[in-house]
Formats: C-alpha cells, sequence, structure tokens
C-alpha cells in the first residue's frame, strides 16, 4: 500500500499553519508509513517494545517484559479485522462491511479505553501496565498507532474498496464530478428533503458555543455577517442516508451513483445563512468519554442512577477532535478552545471521516457481493412438551450460527405454555431491539407463572434499551432485578421449573452469548440445554445469590465468578500440571476472547514451565507472550477473524485422559474473573465433549485460513499450511459440516 497524502485536498496549508505544533504533528497528521506497510508483511510493530530476551528471569513471571500492552494488543486485533476488508477472499460488499465495523471497533475504543486514559492522566494518577509503561507514555503510542490506522482505513477505501465499487457500477461522486444537472438535482433535493432537516447554530456571545453530540459528522462554518466575520455548526444528521443517490438519466456512467451527503450539504449551506456571505465549511467529528461511572454505593435506586449517568455521558470529555485536512489553524483553533482539549487529541484525516456509516451501503441489493446465504439448523422443528422428554434424558448442544437461535426461542416458548411449567428464571445483558423473549417472559406472567428476571442495566451501550425492557417487564409483574452492587451480570442463564408426576424437575439453558436473535446470526456461541441435577443445583443457587442474599462460596459443578472461578481455574490449570510431571496426558486448550489477567497469564506460564502443552484460541487481546524461552516455550496462541465474530467460551482439561470440558460466559480478564457475575458450566455429556474437543476445538487449531499466529515479540503472523495443500477455513468448514445432510460425525481429526 503506498504512502497516502495526509492533508489531501484543496487549498491545503502548512503543517505549521494548522493548529498543531511539531510535537504533536506526528499524532495529528498520521501516515500509512513504512513501518505500517512493513507490519503487515510480517515485520515486528516499533511502537510494541522489543524486549530483551537475555535479560528475562524466568523465576519472574512478574518481569514486564513478559506483557504484551493490553491497548497496543487491541489495536493490533482491530488491525485484523481490517485485513478482511483488503482480503480478496471475501466478497466486495463483505469487505465494505469489515471496513464500517473495524472504524465502529476504533470508535468504540477511542470512547472507552482511550477516554478511560485520558481520565487517568488528567487526574494525575500514574498506573503502570503489566507492561511497564505508564499512562502518558501508553497514551502516546496508543495515538500514534491509531493515528496509522486511521489512515490504512482511508487508503483502503480509497485505493481499494472506492475503485473495486466503480468496478461493478457503484459509483461515488465528489464535488468536482458534479455536471450542471446533477448539481441542480442535489440542490433540489436539498431542499426539499434535506434543508427542513437542519438547524445553524451560530456561535457568538449572544450564543453560547452549541452542544456537539457524540460520533456526529459536523461542519465548521464561516460566514460574514453585518461586516463580522462569524462562526456557526451544521450538523450532519445521522437520520438521513449518507449516500444520496442520483437517477440513473443524470449518473454518468451506468449502474448506482450516490453522492456524499455531508458534501450536498456544504454545497448547499449558503441556503441556511440568508443574507450572509459563507466563506468556507469543513467537516469534523467527535468522539467523547462514554465509559458510565456509577457511584453505586451512594444510590439508592440504581435504574435511576443508570438513567442519570446515560445523560450525564451526552457532555462527556472528548477522546478525539477529527478534523478535515485542508481545515486552517483559526477554524481548528475555535474548536480547540471551546471543546477545551489538548491539541494532542486532535486527528487531521485526509479524505472521508466516519467510516462506520460505510455499513449502510451493504444494503445495496447486490447479492452476488455479499456472502452466500445459509438455512441454520432448528433443534426442534415443531416444538412443543415432548422437548422436556427430551431434555430429561439428554443434554443438548447449540453452535449458533450454525445451529438457529429459534431453538432457544422454541424451549422458553413452549415452557410459557405449557400448563407443567410454573416458574421461569432468566438474565439478560443484551438483548436486542426487537426481542421476541420479552413478549414471551411478560405472557408467562400474565400466565400465572412466577417469572424472575435479571436485567443488566449496565450493559455497556446497551444501557438505554436495557432501561426499557426492565421498566416494561416490571409494568407487567415480573420480577425484575437490576444487578448487584459493583458488579456487572454477564452470565447467559435460563431455568425452567416443571411441576412433572415424580416431582419437580428444572431445566436449563447456559449460553456463552448473549440471548439476541440478532447476534447469534453472526457471533458463534454455543448454548447446552440440560437437566443434570447438580447443574440445575447450581444454576438455582446462582440465581438466589442474584435476586436474594448469598454467602455461599462453592458450587457443585459450576465455576461462578467472582466467588469461585479464579480459584478453581487456577486448581485446574496447576492438576495439568501435576499430570504432566506425574507422565499422565496433559494439555490445556482455551477457547475465548481476550487474555489480560496478569494473575491468569503467571498461571499459564508455569503451566508451560511444567511443559504442558497450552493452546489459546483468543480472538481478541492477549496480553501473553507465547514461546519465550524458559517461561512459554509451551504456550501456542492464534487468533481467527473471519465471517463471523468468534464468541464462543471453550475451557479444555486433558486431565490425565479423563477430560474435562466447560462452557460459558467469561474470559480470562480481570473483570471477568473478580467484577462480574459469570459462569463455566461443565459439559458432563460424553458426546457433547468430543464433539467440542475433536470437531469444534480441532478446527479451530487446523485453520491456516483466517488464522493468525502470536509471536513473541507481540506481531502475528498468518498460520501456513502444508505445500500444495489449500488454505483451510474453520468456519467455513463448520458451516458446511453443520449444514450437510449428516450433521455429525468428526470434521476434523486429531493428528
Amino acid at each position: 500500500m503506498p504512502p497516502t497524502d495526509p492533508v489531501a485536498g484543496p487549498a491545503s496549508e502548512p503543517a505549521e499553519q494548522a493548529g498543531a505544533s511539531a510535537h504533536t504533528l506526528a499524532l495529528v497528521q498520521p501516515r500509512v508509513t513504512a513501518r505500517a506497510r512493513g507490519r503487515r508483511r510480517g515485520e515486528a510493530p516499533s511502537h510494541l517494545p522489543a524486549p530483551d530476551w537475555s535479560q528475562v528471569d524466568p523465576h519472574n513471571l512478574s518481569d514486564p517484559a513478559l506483557y504484551i500492552n493490553r491497548e497496543l494488543s487491541w489495536l493490533e486485533f482491530n488491525e485484523r479485522v481490517l485485513d478482511q476488508a483488503r482480503d480478496a477472499a471475501h466478497p466486495l460488499l463483505e469487505r465494505v462491511k469489515f471496513l464500517a465495523i473495524a472504524a465502529n471497533n476504533l470508535d468504540e475504543f477511542f470512547m472507552v479505553r482511550v477516554a478511560t486514559l485520558l481520565k487517568k492522566y488528567r487526574a494525575g494518577i500514574e498506573d503502570v501496565s503489566p507492561d511497564g509503561l505508564h499512562t502518558e507514555q501508553q497514551l502516546q503510542a496508543v495515538r500514534l498507532r491509531a493515528g496509522e490506522m486511521f489512515a490504512e482505513m482511508t487508503a483502503c477505501w480509497r485505493e481499494t474498496l472506492r475503485p473495486l465499487l466503480t468496478g461493478v457500477g457503484v459509483h461515488f461522486l465528489e464535488p468536482t464530478d458534479y455536471t450542471p444537472e446533477i448539481r441542480a438535482f442535489l440542490s433540489a433535493l436539498f431542499k426539499r428533503e434535506i434543508f427542513p432537516v437542519l438547524t445553524p447554530l451560530a456561535f457568538d456571545p449572544g450564543h453560547p458555543f452549541p452542544y456537539i453530540s457524540n460520533l456526529s459528522k459536523n461542519l465548521a462554518v464561516v460566514v460574514k455577517h453585518n461586516g463580522r466575520t462569524k462562526f456557526a455548526r451544521v450538523k450532519v444528521p445521522d437520520v438521513l442516508p449518507q449516500f444520496v443517490q442520483v437517477p440513473d438519466g443524470l449518473a454518468p456512467r451506468p449502474g448506482a451513483t450516490f453522492a456524499f451527503l455531508e458534501d450536498v450539504i456544504r454545497a448547499n449551506v449558503q441556503e441556511l445563512f440568508p443574507g450572509t456571505e459563507v466563506q468556507e465549511a469543513h467537516l469534523f467529528r467527535i468522539i467523547r468519554d462514554t465509559d458510565m461511572v456509577i457511584q453505586e454505593d451512594e444510590a439508592d435506586d440504581l435504574l435511576e442512577s443508570v438513567d442519570r449517568s446515560l445523560k450525564q455521558l451526552r457532555y462527556g470529555a472528548l477522546s478525539l477532535l477529527q478534523v478535515e485536512g485542508a481545515m486552517p489553524r483559526r477554524v481548528l483553533r475555535i474548536l480547540v478552545e471551546n471543546f477545551e482539549v489538548d491539541e494532542d487529541a486532535v486527528l487531521r484525516t485526509p479524505d472521508r471521516l466516519g467510516f462506520r456509516d460505510w455499513m449502510e451501503l451493504t444494503r445495496l441489493h447486490l447479492p452476488q457481493f455479499k456472502d452466500a446465504p445459509f438455512s441454520p439448523r432448528v433443534l426442534w422443528p415443531n416444538p412443543d412438551s415432548d422437548l422436556f422428554d427430551e431434555l430429561h434424558y439428554e443434554d443438548q448442544l447449540l453452535h449458533h450460527p450454525f445451529d438457529s437461535f429459534a431453538s432457544v426461542e422454541s424451549f422458553l416458548k413452549v415452557a410459557v405454555t405449557d400448563p407443567q411449567v410454573i416458574a421461569i428464571k432468566m438474565t439478560l445483558y443484551r438483548i436486542g431491539a426487537n426481542s421476541p423473549l420479552v413478549d414471551m417472559l411478560i405472557e408467562a406472567a400474565e400466565q400465572g407463572k412466577q417469572v424472575a428476571v435479571l436485567v443488566e442495566l449496565k450493559a455497556r451501550f446497551d444501557e438505554r434499551n436495557n432501561i426499557a425492557w426492565a421498566t416494561r417487564l416490571e409494568s407487567a409483574g415480573v420480577h425484575v432485578v437490576y444487578g448487584l452492587l459493583n458488579l456487572k451480570t454477564h452470565c447467559k442463564l435460563c431455568l425452567v421449573i416443571r411441576k412433572e408426576p415424580d416431582g419437580i424437575t428444572r431445566y436449563a439453558h447456559i449460553g456463552t452469548g448473549n440471548y439476541s436473535r440478532e447476534t447469534s446470526q453472526i457471533y458463534t456461541d454455543l448454548g447446552m440445554f440440560t437437566a443434570d441435577e447438580t447443574i440445575v443445583d447450581d444454576i438455582s443457587e446462582v440465581f438466589n445469590y442474584l435476586t436474594g442474599y448469598s454467602n455461599r462460596r462453592s458450587f457443585l459443578e459450576l465455576l461462578v465468578a467472582p466467588v469461585s472461578l479464579r480459584a478453581q481455574l487456577t486448581a485446574l490449570i496447576d492438576r495439568e500440571c501435576e499430570h504432566g510431571q506425574s507422565g499422565r496426558p496433559a494439555r490445556l486448550i482455551f477457547k475465548n476472547n481476550a487474555i489480560t489477567d496478569p494473575a491468569m497469564i503467571r498461571v499459564l506460564y508455569r503451566a508451560s514451565q511444567c511443559g504442558v502443552p497450552v493452546d489459546l484460541i483468543t480472538r481478541g487481546v492477549c496480553c501473553l507472550r507465547p514461546g519465550v524461552t524458559g517461561v512459554s516455550e509451551t504456550i501456542r496462541v492464534r487468533s481467527i477473524v473471519g465471517r463471523f465474530l468468534e464468541h464462543s467460551r471453550i475451557y479444555y482439561f486433558e486431565n490425565g485422559g479423563e477430560s474435562e470440558v466447560y462452557i460459558g460466559s467469561a474470559d480470562l480478564m480481570e473483570r471477568n474473573l473478580d467484577r462480574r457475575v459469570e459462569t463455566l458450566c461443565p459439559v458432563k455429556n460424553l458426546q457433547v465433549r468430543s464433539h467440542l474437543r475433536e470437531t469444534v476445538l480441532e478446527a479451530y487449531l487446523a485453520d491456516t485460513d483466517r488464522a493468525r499466529v502470536l509471536m513473541p515479540d507481540g506481531r502475528y503472523t498468518r498460520a501456513t499450511s502444508a505445500p500444495e495443500t489449500a488454505p483451510l477455513n474453520a468456519q467455513q468448514g463448520l458451516l458446511d459440516y453443520y449444514t450437510s445432510e449428516k450433521g455429525s460425525g468428526t470434521f476434523f481429526r486429531i493428528t
């Protein structure tokens, strides 16, 4: 990828006139540097410190050299997402989708992680991360790397995806491309459909600096009014399509032709300021701190506290001020001063802003440029109360999205309509916008069943949605619990209590993902139905812990955080060490989303020092360094990013030949182990356990297409396949396996 001009555009000013000091230029005007290009060729990224392994003491497992910075590791994960947009193996609109996802991810990273670093920095809190970086060092490294990523996204759009879309008949116009006929059409459209939505906001002694919402795109407009130069802001409304289609008869080329909404507004912005002279208009967007802090020990009502905190977040401090490259210094100074940000928080962007909006393009009706649809399996095509008879004797496993979420909905729907069911208990973390589950729970309550639901109000970015669901459930007579003080409830549990001829029987669903139909179609997650007495006993105790008062410190089968999960996981890993040192079969295979907890990393290091083979299939952040002599020689780490978001958590223990498998909601992060209610559930059914080991885990370990392998220095390299062997895509292989006529057997043999 060739370097990009960081200030491309008309009438660009010299850098020293663009509102940036020499000290901040590297942060404010990132380039796609040779270093960034080299990183994708497999060279170590220079912003990740290169440890001197000869100085590492294998007996000191807290040595900062043995840890990768969490924030930089996350940015490398997002690089792997962006890589999907650059990968020609994906259909074209799927590549556009990955660009939008990478952009949205990066926005959220600034909203939460960078915002947290900034709060510490502004407060003078000099936390030192496990890798040895203090707050200011982390901020500098993160801004540099994120700036590169913004530039890479711009280059991906401008140099790759946009030309490819043009090649298949999807065209995008710059203002210089407008013909008189197109300009007239857009002007008429502006007056008819856009102008009524816009609200110009002046800034002068009679008008305070306007409130500007998080993630909004805006035009900073300079006007000449009554002989004086004035400043105003016009928001690019997100309620309108960001891409304006030009009629076929006016388009210069056949196909679908679009103008950018911000360009249409800018070209007609004079209409908003009659009797003045609009001198210039420059695009900018902001990202605010949205990391909600709730003083729960001072809150009488958690719902009111969360609602109040959400309102306060509208005015969160800026984490990033992103401006177009051509914005002059005098305009930038107005923004910097009124947002009260340092110029280190300013990012000049050479082209378009806000690639998260490009998700809109994936709705184009061009099925030939999208992934082929498939029909997921349904566990109970015609569900009735017989499913309880089936579950009474045999556990059932779901693997989304290959298995339909309709099976979970069927389980609950039958529970609602079955007169023998007397109670339903459920945890809801992220529910989705139009969840049928809420209607089912309300119907169950209306039929006189006892229904208790824990709605986690603090689920990030879903807080307002969950408040609405909780209010609706409570008004229908459902027993609603909002969560525990200082803890998030992240476990995914549903318990059905049924009165049967031989007494009360309980049936449970344990999941690794949210009770959301939407996410189940794009996330890989596991769900297990069981009536195992000890497991449902534990789940009942978890619900008692959530809804009442409990000091229970141990459970029969479940590993439960924050009660016992950390200690029990540590004990299970130490047991593998004992097996390995005694000559018995020993191995660990963990599939999860993140590994950041230093204490758990040290436990895994000790397992490696004992000679235990450790395979970590970790999608996102991994702060552990594999392959370090004397420390982690037997540890291998791989990340798989592909068509579906890998979200399932599986923990496999060889256990001397008597293997154990757990599934659940917890990653190896401090928050999951210490500050959330999480559960890991043992898989006791031999057939299900074998399937997870020999089919699912083996598929991911065999992947040579989407898998990237973590090196000791923090870089990820492409997994390699044998010569003359086609790369193996685990997700596609599992999709083929589950949708085949048999849907059984072993997909990947253990070698």
